[in-house]
């Protein structure tokens, strides 16, 4: 029997193979579409009656019907037993064909809306919503109570918030890749960073300095290595909010400090410094950090001030430059940069009376000292929300040999030897992304991108990746390409959408989630 006229104009053409392949596979049925006649929908006998004919026209005249209405409301999606319902369904997706064809599923992705969707998804241009004003609740969102019942389901308000400081990060990864080389006759010349967001404006480069130096052998076997072996390094900055709305609707001027990840073959050399010191000028000597984190804040370069002094003038000067008004100062990073970042928090959270309100929110950062450490900064009032893939192994380390494996949890709890995690988490988790594949590298998984991408489709740990998600994938393509589902990347040739062809200086501002 032929497929109607109908059907195949209006079914996509991949759609229409489907029915022409698997047209046979059919047994009768009690049709969805006219369930008060007992009528067989589609015959497999190929000598059928004219009566049986004119019943099955009619079918798929009722079908072309369904299959032509348009602007159909976007389905509600509905937790029910860790399962995700859809109600108010149309006819047509009452038939659940997908259960008929083992191909529909891949056919109903690459449906006209779904691919306008992923169109939108893949370009350039941002989608964008109106900021939502914090007001009187900026605390709350920059961690006063811990961030409590804002976290799951998350927030739209404070997943606008996480994206946005992930973007000061990679602001702070392309400032460093755009120049990496440091001077070695003199102070290093002023940096422009491209920042995201246009109310801030940049007050002060941050360098750290790895007080350790690679063997002179190893500049006769590789001379050619350049900056990669340079003991000193641009990492990050210090940016103001300094436009008047911008404060307005957050209810405050928010200082931002953002710190990269490790770049530099020595930052790579102090990561693996893993064994646990005492803080300088603590007073107890059970609150211990990692060796090699500590090096990087504290060492001061040939023509740079160390991290920690860096940070601590420049957050005075900001203070008594906006004394009377109110402050916040968010300090975020990644990796590397995720781990500093609580050095600094430390740092400036004591550096003078009356220190604005501190929070960190920190992507894919690994340990950095001990319970002790902890009790310090939660004594110090710092804020620390982590935001942690399930599948990054970066976030796991560094990892002590246990003394006990069956006093583990004991020893956990009270060794000052033991690394211990810090504040508050937000877990997501790359398998479930539509967009990724399930099996991806561990770069992926320790991605800032990946990060943001998963941030952004976060919903709730019963629903997490929302079907709404608005952050562009083109980033995502052009960084983790390699990851990203092949029915993804032919559609996106397909499309005309290149990855060669973005160049991402950073955007003049982010999109945020949809209200």
């Amino acid at each position: 029997m032929q497929i109607g006229v109908g059907v195949g104009s209006t079914l996509p053409a991949q759609n229409l193979n489907v029915f022409q392949t698997r047209r046979a596979s059919f047994k009768c049925h009690k049709s969805p579409l006219n369930p008060s006649a007992h009528r067989p929908v589609f015959s497999c006998v190929s000598s059928a009656s004219s009566t049986e004919s004119t019943r099955t026209r009619e079918h798929i005249s009722n079908l072309e019907k369904v299959l032509q209405k348009t602007n159909q409301p976007e389905p509600e999606r509905v937790v029910s037993n860790g399962s995700i319902e859809t109600k108010g369904r149309g006819l047509l997706e009452g038939l659940n064909l997908s259960r008929i064809w083992s191909e529909m599923k891949a056919a109903e992705e690459m449906s006209p809306r779904h691919l306008n969707r992923l169109k939108r998804l893949l370009s350039k241009t941002m989608e964008y919503s109106p900021r939502n004003s914090l007001g009187s609740r900026w605390r709350e969102y920059h961690g006063c109570n811990d961030w409590s019942g804002l976290l799951d389901p998350l927030d739209e308000n404070l997943r606008r918030e996480v994206v946005r400081y992930g973007e000061f990060v990679q602001a702070a990864y392309h400032g460093f890749h755009s120049n990496p080389a440091m001077s070695t006759n003199g102070a290093p010349l002023p940096r422009h960073v491209a920042l995201p967001d246009r109310s801030y404006k940049v007050t002060k480069s941050l360098y750290a300095t790895s007080s350790v130096g690679l063997p002179k052998w190893v500049d006769d076997v590789a001379p050619d290595l350049g900056w990669m072996t340079q003991r000193s390094s641009w990492i990050g900055y210090v940016a103001v909010c300094d436009d008047k709305r911008e404060i307005h609707r957050m209810g405050r001027r928010d200082i931002v400090i953002a710190l990269r990840g490790t770049a530099t073959c020595l930052e790579w050399a102090e990561n693996l410094r893993a064994q646990l010191v005492e803080i300088p000028g603590s007073d107890d000597p059970t609150q211990r950090v990692e060796c090699g984190f500590l090096s990087l804040h504290k060492t001061r370069g040939s023509h740079v001030p160390s991290l920690a002094e860096s940070v601590v003038e420049e957050i005075k000067r900001l203070m008594k430059k906006y004394k009377g008004e109110n402050l916040s100062i968010t300090i975020t990073g990644h990796s590397l940069g995720a781990a500093l970042s609580l050095l600094v928090a430390d740092e400036i959270s004591s550096c003078a009376p009356d220190v604005p309100p501190v929070a960190v929110f920190s992507f894919g950062g690994p340990k950095v000292g001990n319970k002790g450490f902890v009790d310090r900064l939660n004594q110090k009032n710092v804020k620390v929300l982590r935001i942690v893939n399930n599948q990054d192994m970066i976030t796991k380390v560094p990892v002590l040999p246990s003394v006990s494996i069956s006093a583990k949890s004991e020893q956990e709890e009270d060794n000052p030897w033991t690394y211990t995690h810090v504040g508050t988490e937000l877990r997501v988790d790359t398998k479930m992304s539509p967009y990724l594949k399930p099996n991806v590298d561990v770069a992926c998984c320790h991605d800032l991108e990946a990060y943001l991408h998963l941030v952004d489709g976060f919903l709730s740990s019963k629903c997490p990746f929302r079907s709404n998600a608005k952050r562009s994938l083109a980033r995502l393509l052009h960084d983790q390409g390699s990851n990203v589902k092949q029915l993804y990347t032919n559609r996106a040739l397909s499309l005309n959408v290149e990855k060669d062809r973005f160049s991402f200086p950073m955007a003049s501002c982010l999109p945020s989630p949809s209200q």
